[in-house]
């Protein structure tokens, strides 16, 4: 078992907008406890601890609260409008032997025959949901791609998966592929000839031809 991060709190006094204001200021993020049929409560935590926690993909920790140590997930975050500050946090208490449903990122691994033969390698889907027990949790799902070839794709039902997780999404999901490149159509080499139009009449020489003519 992975070991666990554990995360300080300070207990968080007043609310509203300033009272979250003051917070930040302080280099904090307010953040709410919540779950397992006990009182919420308002704490503020490190920003710079917890968004380090969040870019290593962690979902899983422990916080520290007057001594006291409770488990929790990290529910939700909201982030600032140019998604560089964290902004609040919701923890949600789980058990160590509690299944939870997290959003996990995907690992490729390997290098892909078909792209070597000419191909490109597509990705449409790039985190999986997954259900598994707090403390069988993944940091992330590795695809391998050594073996895809030109035209051949890797669903959700062909994952190899750790002990005790369970992908939420459909089975028919495509995670990878290899696809042809696209040949774009060559420029006509030369428009098509216009037709030779035909000499505009001109009325004074006409005139005068049928004059000579008399």
């Amino acid at each position: 078992m992975k070991q666990t991060l554990v995360l300080e709190t300070q207990q968080r006094d007043g609310r509203g907008t300033r009272a979250a204001r003051r917070v930040r200021a302080q280099g904090l993020v307010p953040a709410i406890v919540y779950g397992h049929q006990e009182a919420n409560e308002s704490v503020s935590v490190s920003h710079a601890e917890l968004y380090k926690a969040i870019r290593q993909g962690t979902h899983v920790l422990d916080l520290k609260t007057s001594g006291n140590i409770q488990k929790v997930l990290i529910r939700e975050v909201q982030w600032d409008h140019l998604g560089h500050d964290i902004v609040h946090v919701d923890f949600a208490r789980v058990a160590a032997d509690e299944r939870v449903t997290v959003t996990v990122p995907i690992e490729i691994r390997g290098t892909a025959p078909g792209v070597s033969a000419g191909g490109v390698l597509d990705q449409p889907v790039h985190s999986l949901h997954v259900e598994c027990l707090v403390t069988d949790m993944p940091d992330s799902i590795r695809v391998n791609i050594g073996e895809l070839m030109l035209g051949s794709m890797i669903h959700v039902r062909d994952l190899q998966l750790p002990p005790n997780v369970r992908v939420m999404d459909e089975p028919d999901t495509v995670i990878v592929l290899v696809a042809a490149k696209k040949v774009e159509e060559e420029p006509a080499v030369a428009a098509a000839a216009a037709p030779e139009q035909a000499e505009p009449e001109i009325i004074g020489r006409k005139v005068a031809e049928e004059g000579e003519a008399e």
